[in-house]
């Protein structure tokens, strides 16, 4: 059968066919080119610019840490290079598995687990972390050998931070750790400049004046511009910006005589800060125990942060700056000066001691040791009478008392430039309202109260910074200076120096002549008082104060003998001095911890001190041993020249670095100036110490 087909129809059929294919390859291609044209043109500078960052990397380069030096170029901080083996978890498929591969090729600790564990939980998967630090180069050469073997793996050269001295004046110094979450988290409020110096920083300063000086120490960060590969290696370097070192602080310190003083402590614990009232220099900064700054640079490991943090001596606790105690008799001068200033007593006051005091139905008391009779107010200085200030505090009043001292820097932060200071407590009615805002019942001050606050017990509490400071003002006669540690801060590439002065403050009106009867009588106390066996044959003047405060307070008809059993409640050993007593240039304040009385081991450790500065003399080491035990009193033995004596802990420290950090120690680059020992002076002008606080009562010396 024949079919008959419609030819008309079909061929509009197939050009209708065409045409919707024409139309859809017509389409295609138009969007091909429109894509083309978005990427070619609209897109071109972005996608340049990401196919440039495909193939060129810029990698930051951490700038070398400033150093540390004390006043005679000793170096306390410095950088060495060493190699760090490091892991990109974002690159591993299996870390544990890894891990365990990488330890049958270099040595990996538990230690080391454990801290890239807990590296691992605070940072961002796609950080490179460190498993293992300061690689030898056998291990490097080791792992080198079988890299091809450990994709996300690498060896990278990094500066770690050294502390030559291990442990001398780590609380001063501080340290540097890696940035943890709350660190990067703060860093978010930065500027965009700020942030971008710190691209490719991965320690930041923890404590101390790392911590205070990170801006000046951490210097600018440079960057290296380089072409890649597919496979991400360098091909060539493009540009290259090189950092800027930070800048080497300069300290005031003088750390042969920090290193002295920590090395009289021994295991005791304590605390001493020597100022120089002419500008505010800090001399000495000191606070026992000590730990090894060293410890935390690539990370502390578990047991010894545990040991650390457990301790009951509290090593990590900066006693002169954080720790407040009550002052004892070192806070009498300071009495004796607000009574002499607000007019309330004058100098040739009588007052009958009669080694009881009776106030409000209740006897406040004397040491066994003091003697009753009539007392002048340097009698009551040079003999520490207790009656005699009893009765100046229930003259005074609280309030009188408070607006007298707070000036000389008592209850407040000196300024020093450390972070953490805390203010102590110079009590007033207006202060217990707001301590005791909570508990309505105990915000009224009682007159009794105000008693003990007149030898420097009570809610009495300052530390051995804010006693030190209060003393170089009374030393100085009145001007006033914000301590400093830091003397000059040293731009290393252009090889300036830019001196830090301490702010001097609005001097105090002090009259002179109450100054020198405050004065006098402090070096009464090194001549014929509880510090003379200390100070005998010294080839300088002096005054001092020696005190003895509660650590804790006694139980209605508790006696001391009844607590001195248990060593940590046994009294504080305190001691308050100034030198030479014509011209002082040095105060300090000094603590021993539960150490009894003031003269048996504070006032000691303060006689080698100036014994140190004002004659360059090194205590012997029979002399030390007895001064460690708190059995000495003037020294004994023939001295050495301090110049001469190794620092404690350099040997250590070369030794156990294995970076020759510890040899590049230079030796001291001018000597400290030894003032001539000055001639006897019927009186002598210089500044005293207070100690710290707790609301405990009773007899201090």
């Amino acid at each position: 059968m024949t079919v008959l087909n419609n030819v008309e129809r079909e061929a509009s059929r197939f050009r209708l066919r065409a045409v919707v294919a024409a139309g859809f390859v017509l389409f295609c291609f138009g969007l091909l080119v429109a894509r083309l044209l978005y990427l070619q043109v609209t897109k071109h500078e972005e996608l340049l610019e990401q196919a440039e960052s495909n193939r060129v990397a810029v990698v930051p380069i951490v700038p070398n840490r400033g150093l540390i030096k004390d006043r005679n170029g000793i170096v306390l901080a410095s950088n060495y290079s060493a190699y760090t083996l490091e892991i990109q978890p974002s690159r591993v498929k299996d870390l544990e598995s890894t891990i365990n591969s990488l330890a049958e090729v270099v040595e990996i600790q538990p230690r080391d687990r454990r801290r890239f564990k807990r590296l691992l939980d605070e940072s961002k998967h796609f950080e490179s972390l460190p498993i293992r630090t300061k690689l030898s180069d056998v291990e490097v050469a080791r792992f080198t050998a079988q890299r091809y073997r450990f994709p996300g793996v690498e060896i990278k050269a990094r500066l770690f931070r050294s502390y030559p001295l291990g442990e001398v004046g780590s609380h001063l110094i501080g340290y540097i750790g890696r940035i943890n979450v709350a660190e990067k988290k703060a860093m978010e409020d930065w500027s965009e400049e700020e942030l971008a110096n710190y691209r490719g920083t991965e320690y930041i300063g923890k404590l101390g004046l790392e911590q205070a000086y990170e801006r000046e120490l951490h210097g600018i960060t440079g960057f290296e511009q380089v072409e890649t590969s597919a496979a991400g290696r360098a091909v060539r370097r493009l540009a290259h910006r090189p950092p800027t070192p930070g800048n080497t602080l300069v300290l005031s310190i003088d750390i042969r005589l920090q290193a002295l003083v920590e090395e009289l402590y021994k295991d005791r614990r304590g605390a001493l800060v020597a100022i120089d009232p002419r500008n505010g220099e800090v001399l000495a900064f000191v606070s026992k125990p000590t730990f090894d700054p060293n410890l935390f640079v690539d990370g502390i490991d578990v047991d010894s942060w545990r040991e650390l943090n457990e301790d009951l001596d509290k090593p990590l606790l900066n006693r002169a700056l954080r720790g407040t105690y009550p002052p004892g008799s070192t806070y009498k001068p300071l009495m004796a000066m607000a009574a002499l200033n607000s007019g309330k007593r004058a100098p040739g006051t009588i007052v009958m001691d009669n080694l009881i005091y009776s106030f409000g139905g209740r006897n406040f008391g004397s040491p066994e040791t003091d003697r009753p009779g009539p007392k002048d107010m340097r009698l009551a200085i040079v003999g520490s009478s207790n009656v005699y200030f009893y009765s100046l505090a229930n003259e005074m009043g609280v309030d009188l008392i408070h607006d007298e001292l707070e000036p000389f820097g008592l209850g407040r932060r000196t300024e020093i430039d450390l972070l953490g200071e805390v203010t102590g407590v110079l009590p007033s009615q207006d202060w217990k309202r707001r301590y005791f805002a909570k508990s309505p019942a105990n915000q009224k001050w009682f007159a009794g109260e105000t008693i003990s606050l007149g030898i420097g017990q009570g809610y009495n509490s300052f530390t051995m910074l804010q006693l030190a400071n209060a003393y170089a003002t009374v030393a100085s006669g009145g001007q006033r200076f914000k301590p400093r540690l830091v003397r000059e801060i040293e731009d290393v590439v252009k090889h300036e120096r830019r001196r830090v002065a301490s702010d001097a403050l609005q001097p105090l009106p002090l009259k002179p002549a109450d100054v020198q009867v405050i004065l006098s009588a402090m070096h009464g106390v090194t001549t014929e008082g509880t510090s003379r066996a200390v100070f005998m044959g010294a080839p300088y003047t002096s005054g001092g104060k020696t005190g003895t405060a509660q650590a804790v307070g006694l139980r209605a008809g508790e006696k001391y003998k009844d607590v001195k059993a248990d060593e940590r409640k046994r009294d504080h050993s305190l001691y308050v001095a100034f030198a030479p007593a014509e011209a002082p240039s040095v105060a300090l304040a000094v603590i021993v911890e539960n150490a009894g009385w003031g003269s048996t081991s504070a006032a000691p450790i303060a006689r080698r001190v100036f014994d140190y500065l004002l004659a360059g003399q090194y205590p012997s080491e029979e002399d030390i041993l007895l001064t460690q035990q708190g059995k000495s009193s003037a020294p004994v033995g023939k001295p050495r020249v301090a110049l001469e004596l190794p620092l404690p802990g350099q040997r250590a420290a070369s030794a156990s670095d294995g970076s020759g950090a510890a040899s590049a120690v230079p030796k001291p680059a001018s000597s400290p100036a030894p003032i001539r020992p000055p001639k006897p002076v019927a009186s002598a002008p210089a500044p005293a110490q207070a100690a710290s606080v707790s609301p405990a009562q009773g007899a201090s010396r």
